[in-house]
């Protein structure tokens, strides 16, 4: 807070509003008092310009295409961290020590197993059922496991539940693909890595051994480090909210993850693999599916260009395209499609339409085309998406409980329906 104020006037009224300086990026104006002093409220569909919070965990810089978490560039932690390194920092604020780092991955490796009952929970759903949906029936059916550590007040309770649901997670996302495929469930092993178990986990079946690479390995950390965390976007926005209610952690994250599967949240990475077949299964015609994209009278879109907030490029898919030729060469892979969505990319860079209207590629561009050669199939990339996301939106839930001004989340509305009328006997309407 400053002693500079923004002005506001109303009639033959004027209503001086606080102004609420970031240590970077934008100011704003606080109007926790406008409703009180003038009976007017915001109205900002999409909150695009509605700052929620105040937060020390993540910030970014649209135009700029800056994403730091807690103040290091995300090219930086890309380069040197791991997962769970950039998880405690995410989660506790500063970059562990080497003895705190491995304390908190042991810790992390010994939650990895689900209590055996589960079993029974994964074998209920239909062969057929979305991993996404299981994922979030799965985690907040594991509070259920844990009642002895709901307390949200406690510091000791919330650091167990964060270090079970970061454990757990990959093992529901495994035994919900495991289930999809008619496959026997693979437990966890503890002398893996996170990054290994989770491929392990996937596609390690009892009747031969799963060697993980070690390159395949390193690219799926590297996903999940740049899906961390991402400021106030829809899913950490939800948990926040639901949070807000003084739900539980399991209970949070669950509203999170059924958030992220929104085809324009989690699922961009899905839609973008999807398109680049459509083209594959078309001849390849590039331009073709630019033009239409084009055409405001068509209503296809390409997938995995432009973003809500990046208006210049996004730092996560420079990061991940280079990772992309390391994986496809350690797989294998058929790398059709990657030819394909370079040629898009290149046509699209230099297409006045999307340079006019800043749609770059995205980081969905590519994660998806590096989920789909290490195996993972279209229905599984979101569930990964969530596991990365995770440690963000403990952060987030912890960072919003521990803050004295909040308060449960309840936005306000402008009413446009019908005004008051009287109930006419059902006999009497025409």
């Amino acid at each position: 807070m400053t002693d500079r104020t923004a002005t506001l006037r109303y009639g033959q009224r004027e209503l001086a509003l606080p102004i609420v300086n970031g240590t970077a990026g934008d100011d704003a104006i606080d109007i926790a008092s406008l409703r009180q002093e003038t009976g007017l409220i915001t109205l900002d569909a999409g909150y695009g310009n509605t700052g929620a919070c105040t937060s020390a965990i993540t910030f970014l810089d649209g135009e700029a295409g800056v994403l730091r978490y807690r103040g290091y560039p995300i090219e930086q932690l890309a380069e040197s961290s791991s997962f769970l390194e950039v998880a405690y920092l995410l989660i506790n604020g500063e970059l562990p020590t080497r003895e705190q780092l491995d304390d908190f991955t042991a810790n992390v490796t010994h939650h990895t197993l689900i209590h055996e009952e589960m079993r029974r929970f994964f074998d209920s759903f239909p062969y057929d059922a979305h991993p996404m949906a299981v994922l979030a029936a799965g985690t907040v059916g594991l509070s259920t496991f844990y009642q002895d550590s709901h307390d949200i007040f406690s510091p000791a309770a919330v650091e167990i539940t964060s270090m079970r649901l970061l454990a757990k997670l990959p093992t529901l996302a495994a035994w919900a693909y495991k289930k999809a495929i008619g496959q026997p469930y693979v437990y966890p092993r503890n002398d893996l890595g996170y990054a290994p178990n989770l491929l392990h986990m996937m596609f390690a079946v009892p009747a031969e051994e799963y060697q993980v690479h070690p390159d395949v390995a390193q690219a799926l950390d590297l996903l999940l480090i740049l899906h961390a965390d991402h400021e106030q976007n829809c899913s950490t926005s939800t948990v926040r909210m639901v949070g807000s209610s003084h739900a539980n952690l399991y209970a949070s994250i669950s509203a999170g993850i059924s958030a992220l599967w929104g085809p324009l949240h989690g699922g961009a990475n899905e839609a973008v693999i999807s398109t680049l077949e459509r083209i594959v299964a078309d001849g390849g015609n590039v331009r073709k599916y630019v033009d239409k994209a084009k055409d405001p009278n068509d209503p296809f879109r390409l997938p995995g260009f432009g973003h809500r907030v990046y208006k210049n490029f996004d730092p996560r898919a420079r990061i991940i395209k280079a990772a992309a030729d390391r994986v496809l060469a350690a797989t294998g892979a058929d790398d059709q499609l990657f030819e394909i969505a370079q040629r898009l990319e290149e046509v699209a860079a230099n297409d006045e339409y999307f340079v006019k209207r800043k749609l770059y590629a995205n980081v969905d561009f590519y994660s998806g085309l590096i989920y789909r050669a290490i195996g993972f199939p279209k229905h599984m990339f979101t569930n990964c998406f969530a596991i990365g996301r995770l440690p963000g939106w403990i952060a987030q839930w912890k960072e919003m409980m521990d803050a004295p001004e909040t308060k449960i989340g309840r936005p306000r509305q402008v009413y446009v329906g019908v005004p008051e009328r009287a109930y006419v006997p059902i006999d009497e309407r025409g």
